[in-house]
């Protein structure tokens, strides 16, 4: 094969200001003879003419292709016109992450040279990353290079316009935020060339937000929506019977997705929000092992996502657990839009749903004042105005530093005497050290003010009333177990924690118990073949290594349990 390499590089930089981070030799690589005869095994050639589009933003899903001969551009459809995000030739391969995910396509390949490629069907593809290291690890780091690049804002196929005070547009950003999917954001108060947009596709204010992808308008959608049009839901799936259901995509459950689905297990995870749970919220997570320097709870997740999904687990979301029965030899959880899906076994990580304070008005500021995460999204809406962080632990500590990095002076506001009660040393010691961080202990929010913005929220210090001005109120107090939905199904503690093996006494085990003629296996609940770990079981340590711990040894449990049901 004609070595092509430079022309390539000098070909591609008409586009390449698109892709200002994706580095050119790890996110487009050039395959050898070597490995183009292995993809050439696993799929077929065929001949592409000039002006032919191989997949197109919209399409359901697309196949994986090699460029043999010929060249290729990836396009997006922005104001009308297509804009060249880069260009592939001979040796190199098109895709990114969606390959894996089954996401919707947002960007379309065009040919501009004509040629031969060499077509892998995804299912092949997916195979391929799982089983053969160098090559997959060269197309998998390929495709993470991309993603990386294309959330930068190398990409517009996705465009969210609403207002930052919106809580309805914080939902819609934080969903694709956190499910790592690039999109742009533009804020009608902020951007006057807004109005051509809206006008063009004839949207009203009244209908904002809008989310506008491959010429079609989502007017008010909500998460849930949002997902179906984007292929993240169930119903994308063309199976609803797997071997292992995690009920939960937070450190513990895309622990035990890894391992499930490394192990074999078609796997399928359902999470109630966006992946990531807690922890996905987490400006830097700096305990964790491994990470010296610290990695944010967002990169932490979707990395774990990504490696989930290369051993073919599927991940939907948001998918809220509503009830469990067993059903033909399987457990089967009814979601909350009436989807049943089945497992031989399930493994609940659904961890813990965020308390909400007691204060006035409250409600009225949840989602443009009052935050329950402090991600650079937040920071940037606060724009280094003073901010209020309520709590005392670990996910408190983390935010407020954070946000006084970001520009914020910051208040952390504690009902309690210490933070040494609850937020590890090496937080204090910076919280301390900081000058832009001013802590009030025993003081206890009662309530905030402001009209269309938060700006103020009022505390009461040992009988002592005072206003902080504040644009931004992040709460940290604390979470509840989110196992309501088994109630009446699985032993819960007196707080709602689900109870497994040891915590469980005899009068948590039924006659079926007696029938299998054993006790329940390390994290097995009161119901057998239902499985609890992370945040949501009762003993469990609420730190993000030790849900990833439980998270993949109760994958050994499940293959006992599996090997008992045989």
């Amino acid at each position: 094969m004609e070595n092509t390499s430079n022309t390539q590089h000098d070909e591609r930089a008409e586009g390449w200001p698109a892709l200002p981070m994706a580095d050119d030799v790890v996110a487009f690589p050039t395959l050898d003879d070597s490995e183009l005869a292995v993809l050439q095994a696993l799929g077929s050639r065929r001949s592409v003419a000039v002006g032919e589009y191989l997949y197109r933003e919209g399409d359901a899903t697309y196949d994986f292709y090699v460029i043999l001969s010929g060249a290729a551009e990836i396009v997006v459809r922005s104001d009308g016109e297509e804009r060249i995000i880069t260009r592939h030739g001979p040796g190199q391969f098109l895709g990114e992450l969606n390959l894996l995910s089954g996401q919707r396509v947002y960007l379309s390949a065009r040919v501009v040279k004509p040629g031969e490629v060499i077509v892998v069907p995804r299912a092949a593809l997916h195979h391929l990353i799982a089983t053969a290291p160098t090559l997959g690890d060269t197309i998998l780091v390929a495709f993470l290079a991309r993603r990386s690049a294309l959330l930068s804002g190398a990409s517009a196929a996705i465009r969210v316009v609403g207002s930052r005070f919106s809580p309805e547009s914080l939902r819609v950003r934080e969903f694709l935020a956190r499910n790592g999917i690039p999109h742009e954001w533009l804020d009608p108060d902020r951007d006057a060339a807004v109005e051509r947009l809206l006008r063009e596709f004839a949207v009203t204010p009244g209908e904002l937000p809008v989310v506008i992808a491959s010429g079609s308008v989502l007017r008010r959608p909500t998460p849930g929506g949002l997902a179906e049009y984007l292929g993240l839901t169930i119903n994308s799936l063309p199976e609803r019977c797997f071997d292992l259901v995690v009920v939960g995509a937070g450190p513990a459950g895309l622990a035990a997705a890894v391992y499930g689905a490394s192990e074999g297990l078609r796997t399928l995870v359902v999470e109630m929000t966006a992946v990531g749970g807690q922890a996905g919220t987490s400006s830097c997570i700096e305990n964790y092992l491994g990470f010296p320097t610290g990695i944010s709870g967002g990169d932490l997740t979707q990395r774990a996502v990504v490696q989930a999904e290369k051993f073919g687990a599927h991940l939907t979301s948001p998918c809220a657990a509503s009830s469990l029965r067993e059903e033909a030899r399987h457990l089967v959880v009814r979601l909350s839009d009436g989807t049943d899906v089945a497992g031989r076994a399930v493994i609940v990580a659904s961890g813990a749903c965020y308390r909400r304070l007691d204060a006035t008005r409250l409600a009225d500021f949840e989602g443009n004042g009052v935050y329950y995460a402090a991600t650079e999204m937040e920071a940037r809406l606060c724009a280094g105005s003073p901010v209020v962080v309520a709590g005392g632990g670990n996910s408190a500590g983390q935010a407020a530093l954070f946000l006084a990095a970001a520009g914020s002076p910051v208040t952390v506001v504690i009902r309690g005497h210490d933070l040494a009660a609850g937020m590890s040393r090496y937080l204090i010691d910076r919280i301390e050290a900081d000058a832009r961080i001013d802590v009030r202990t025993s003081t206890r929010i009662t309530g905030l003010d402001g009209d269309r913005t938060l700006t103020s929220v009022r505390v009461t210090t040992e009988g002592f009333d005072a206003v902080l001005p504040c644009v931004a109120l992040f709460s940290f107090i604390g979470a509840d177990p989110a196992a309501d939905w088994l109630s009446g199904c699985a032993a819960l503690d007196a707080r709602g924690f689900v109870l497994t093996d040891r915590s469980l006494g005899e009068e948590h085990l039924d006659g079926r118990w007696e029938a299998l003629g054993r006790r329940p296996l390390p994290f097995e609940t009161s119901y057998p073949g239902l499985f609890a770990v992370g945040d949501v079981r009762a003993g469990s340590t609420k730190r993000v290594a030790a849900a990833v711990g439980e998270g993949s040894a109760s994958v050994r449990s499940v293959h006992e349990y599996l090997a008992f049901a045989h």
